[in-house]
């Protein structure tokens, strides 16, 4: 996805409607480019499942974290808190690890290796503590793993598991922390604008480019999303922000 940057002095409903826009679609292209897990070899199913793993189990509350430290709302704190309060109590990571055993896709050195450099980028990324670009991208990833749940738990079926709490709690839970980061997102910017030229989808590109790695993308594709329109970016992106932004001047 080519960087999508822009200039916001003034905070309105309209920029967050535009954002969470751009940050749906990015996800159905994600999920319009998924392989048909039909097609996968046992080898391929798992090294998804596997390195999908390394990537969460480790991370994805040190990210959430991070998202929380960033933000200066007192409702934006809230809706993040109570997301990793869920992570915690219920144990998320301990679900995902009895996930990747039960379809025998344990994540190894080698999963590890093949995640991590694209992995160091976003942690990179999340640890400048930018409020908005975070919150962002942890909306995207949580509307993302919630769409993916299907196509994961369609892998583990075809490994020959039956353990698939993991995606039933978050094919569910994950539709609710996506709405509840698009309120923080909005509760965010009418406090706490990102500075002038900020790149806001950048988490958005790494977390993608990190995706790509965990799931290469196919030459064909299963029907897994609604929609599979590009995203909108570059010189359209910055204009469409410039119209808003003047209007509201």
């Amino acid at each position: 996805m080519t960087s999508l940057t822009s200039s916001l002095h003034t905070p309105s409903a309209s920029h967050g409607a535009y954002i969470q826009h751009q940050i749906e679609r990015a996800i159905d292209a994600l999920m319009a480019s998924l392989p048909d897990p039909k097609g996968l070899t046992g080898n391929q199913r798992r090294g998804i499942i596997a390195r999908y793993s390394a990537v969460l189990e480790g991370n994805f509350i040190y990210w959430m974290t991070a998202a929380y430290l960033s933000v200066k709302s007192e409702e934006a704190r809230s809706i993040i808190a109570e997301n990793l309060h869920e992570e915690v109590r219920d144990c998320h990571p301990g679900m995902l690890r009895k996930f990747a055993i039960a379809a025998d896709a344990v994540p190894t050195d080698s999963d590890a290796l093949a995640v991590y450099r694209e992995l160091t980028d976003v942690r990179l990324f999340l640890g400048r503590l930018s409020a908005v670009p975070s919150v962002i991208t942890m909306a995207f990833f949580e509307g993302f793993i919630q769409g993916f749940m299907d196509f994961l738990a369609e892998l583990a079926t075809d490994q020959g598991s039956l353990e698939l709490e993991y995606t039933e709690v978050h094919g569910v839970c994950d539709i609710a922390h996506t709405q509840g980061l698009y309120r923080a997102l909005n509760a965010e910017m009418a406090v706490n604008l990102p500075q002038p030229g900020t790149n806001l989808f950048e988490g958005v590109e790494l977390l993608t480019a990190l995706i790509r790695t965990i799931v290469p993308a196919a030459k064909s594709t299963k029907t897994y999303p609604a929609n599979a329109h590009s995203i909108v970016h570059g010189a359209r992106g910055n204009a469409k922000i410039a119209r808003l932004t003047k209007a509201e001047a």
